[in-house]
């Protein structure tokens, strides 16, 4: 009877220790107050004194709000909850309406300031859709800071396009996407390329990719591990 209970103490514990292992994993704090805009904040499990790359997800229009809990919809948090393996620290602020490049840069120095890991000679930006134009818009203004870029469905700038040429840039856009047509990641390439036609900027075109489906680039390893390639000097 004994050795019964013993096992029935184990099956109803197992549980609840799983459950409180997992609690401790859970590496991704929400900011709120500290900065312009707030943001999710991701530290790499058992991270030490080794400088971690920086990664920063702008979202798209529909996250747009008061609600952090909201941009855990789709993008690099949605992605790490679903498994992908994010290499660094990862920052997703939520803007109310147009990202403000100066206020997606506050966010960076204040992780900066308070993580002695956060390499700044390894800041990258991502995004999508409306995050797409606030990646360019951040790169276009700070192109001395950013390593590397990647835009998804998005568009940019053309006056931007001298800054733009001197950070890599690396573009995604599906050919069914009616809500932003990919002329506008064309026409952003193309300015690019006439300011320097050896910058270094590609578009990756996507057949028969909606606004939505091209989301599924951030479950992948492919964006992360080319980002990884520049640094700042």
């Amino acid at each position: 009877m004994r050795t019964f209970y013993t096992y029935l103490l184990i099956a109803f514990l197992s549980p609840l220790s799983l459950f409180a292992k997992n609690t401790v994993q859970n590496t991704t704090e929400a900011v709120e107050g500290k900065t312009s805009y707030s943001f999710l904040l991701h530290t790499p499990e058992g991270a030490s004194t080794e400088k971690q790359p920086v990664f920063v997800f702008l979202h798209g229009r529909s996250l747009c709000g008061h609600n952090l809990d909201r941009v855990k919809r789709y993008g690099l948090i949605y992605a790490m909850n679903k498994g992908t393996e994010v290499p660094g620290i990862v920052i997703a602020p939520q803007t109310q309406g147009k990202w403000n490049a100066d206020k997606v840069m506050e966010v960076v120095d204040y992780v900066l300031k308070n993580n002695p890991t956060a390499d700044s000679t390894r800041i990258y930006v991502c995004g999508m859709s409306l995050g797409g134009y606030g990646t360019m818009e951040v790169v276009g203004k700070y192109p001395n800071r950013i390593a590397a870029a990647v835009a998804i469905c998005g568009g940019g700038i053309l006056a931007d396009a001298e800054n733009l040429a001197k950070v890599p840039i690396w573009l995604h856009h599906g050919t069914r996407d009616r809500i932003v047509p990919i002329s506008e990641s064309k026409k952003i390439m193309n300015a690019i390329k006439k300011v320097n036609p050896d910058a270094e900027v590609s578009l990756n075109v996507i057949k028969g990719g909606t606004h939505g489906s091209v989301e599924k680039l951030f479950h992948q390893p492919d964006i992360y591990e080319w980002m990884l390639k520049h640094r700042k000097s």
